[in-house]
């Protein structure tokens, strides 16, 4: 295996494709959604991220094979007074966890938001992932704040 992060290219299919692929086999864990995505957004997914500003997608590609995403939108921190990076989605397939790339996407998502003088990195975490939180914490993260939300009716 020959793993190299890139930038997402949403005009190329074979990244839209990887992308959706890597998501939707990420939503059927069961602690994350414990089904796939719904066709509509398996469709629109990469046409309506296209549109969105302040988006920064990274991918690990295993040759021409997406294996793992990054999905991330840049924020501001008004107590800083500096942009952040927040990680909304970071996934893995199968196949490759445990080898190490979850680990290069976290360095290349910290790369980048170095590049854009930005003050810190964000993501939130499932309670019921305990991978994942060793994964964060191994790469330098702590657990800081409880996250709420609000679900708003279509």
């Amino acid at each position: 295996m020959s793993i190299s992060v890139v930038d997402a290219d949403l005009d190329r299919p074979e990244h839209c494709t990887g992308l959706v692929a890597i998501l939707d086999e990420y939503a059927r864990l069961p602690h994350i959604a414990g089904r796939g995505l719904p066709g509509e957004v398996i469709e629109n997914l990469t046409s309506r991220l296209a549109k969105v500003s302040g988006k920064q997608i990274l991918l690990a590609v295993d040759g021409e094979k997406v294996v793992g995403v990054a999905v991330c939108f840049e924020a501001f921190s008004t107590f800083a007074g500096r942009p952040l990076l927040n990680i909304h989605d970071l996934a893995v397939t199968g196949e490759c966890r445990g080898q190490g790339v979850g680990t290069m996407l976290l360095d290349a998502v910290a790369q980048r938001a170095r590049e854009l003088g930005c003050c810190r990195v964000t993501l939130e975490v499932d309670t019921d992932n305990p991978g994942a939180k060793k994964l964060y914490e191994r790469s330098g993260f702590v657990m800081t704040q409880e996250f709420w939300k609000k679900e708003l009716a279509d």
